[in-house]
């Protein structure tokens, strides 16, 4: 006779100890495709992706997936281009070795094949450079910016349809312009390159961190656009997309709201602008942060959607925030949003 649980489960245990059927279902999918794909002469290859940290420690970010082998070119992760991201194959049956100071750090890689640790360091304030490797690739080097104590400002903004166009709120423009569309053809909000450069050059030493409830799939993709369209350099804080062990698809709210609270966390002294759109949950999110941590946030910036973008997202998600703790600034641009960011003495 099979024992009950208190929930019902035959061992005992509550529902987020039991991985997800859908999770189990797509672990055995991709131990089918790793299979196949090491049959095939796929490789282990590491993507590194930017970190931050502070002096004595660093949060370290990377992806371990099976690409083709390239012997003349150690960035092959660089020519998973389009749809092709989205079909990468993730490992996970080897942890990563990281290389700090001289410190080697072993850490576990996740069910998609990410990492994301936290590990001692002691470097100074700037940018720096971190070594990534497993047991059988070569070391790669994920770039780190130490943000100086000092600081006390930051920003966070989030991707889609706020630095970049994506027409996110349409479902098949997004599609095609996700799995299809040459990056290349992607363009910049107006303004907004212009915006964050002024950003950046009026607060040196300011962290720019870009929240977006996009895939680590197409990381590489969105750092190249954001070079080639001269953003500040910034860590990128992504989701894996795909069930988790309680549900068949991750909150892209959630992974918003928890990596803000870790940020203020990891940067008590910190102060925050938060820039972000009108057409999804930006406006929503920014809102209860800033009623959390009144003392944290220095203002919030909402790129506006235009009025078609606005009508096929159901609407505009404008909330009551007059009344706030911090200053709420609205435009279709990066220029508007300056000019008021100017007239509140943020932004010279």
């Amino acid at each position: 006779m099979r024992r009950k649980g208190p929930v019902g489960d035959t061992l005992g245990r509550t529902p987020r100890e039991i991985l997800h059927r859908a999770a189990r279902i797509e672990d055995k999918f991709h131990e089918f495709r790793a299979r196949r794909g090491r049959k095939r002469g796929l490789v282990t290859t590491v993507v590194p992706y930017t970190a931050y940290g502070a002096p004595g420690w660093a949060r370290v970010l990377c992806r371990v997936v099976l690409t083709k082998p390239d012997i003349s070119d150690r960035h092959r992760y660089e020519k998973i281009r389009g749809w092709r991201s989205f079909f990468s194959i993730p490992v996970h049956d080897s942890p990563v070795i990281v290389t700090v100071n001289g410190v080697d750090h072993e850490l576990p890689v996740d069910r998609g094949g990410v990492v994301d640790a936290r590990v001692e360091s002691d470097f100074e304030p700037g940018w720096h450079e971190v070594s990534i490797r497993t047991r059988d690739t070569d070391p790669v080097v994920a770039p780190l910016f130490v943000i100086d104590p000092a600081t006390r400002f930051g920003i966070v903004s989030d991707i889609d349809d706020t630095v970049m166009v994506t027409y996110l709120p349409r479902p098949f423009l997004a599609a095609w312009n996700t799995f299809v569309l040459d990056e290349h053809a992607r363009r910049a909000v107006t303004g907004m390159p212009v915006l964050y450069d002024r950003l950046a050059t009026a607060n040196p030493g300011a962290p720019f961190i870009y929240l977006s409830t996009g895939a680590w799939n197409v990381a590489p993709t969105l750092t190249r656009f954001l070079t080639r369209n001269l953003y500040p350099a910034g860590a990128l804080l992504l989701t894996d997309w795909g069930p988790t062990h309680d549900r068949w698809f991750r909150s892209g709210r959630a992974h918003k709201v928890e990596n803000l609270e870790r940020l203020a966390v990891d940067f008590p002294d910190l102060r925050w602008l938060l820039i972000g759109d009108d057409g999804q949950r930006d406006e929503d999110i920014y809102g209860q942060f800033t009623k959390r941590h009144p003392d944290k946030v220095i203002a919030v910036g909402i790129r506006q959607l235009s009025t078609s973008e606005a009508v096929l997202a159901g609407g505009r998600r404008h909330g009551d925030h007059a009344e706030g703790p911090a200053p709420w600034v609205y435009a279709p641009d990066g220029a508007g949003l300056a000019e008021q960011l100017v007239a509140l003495g943020i932004l010279r």
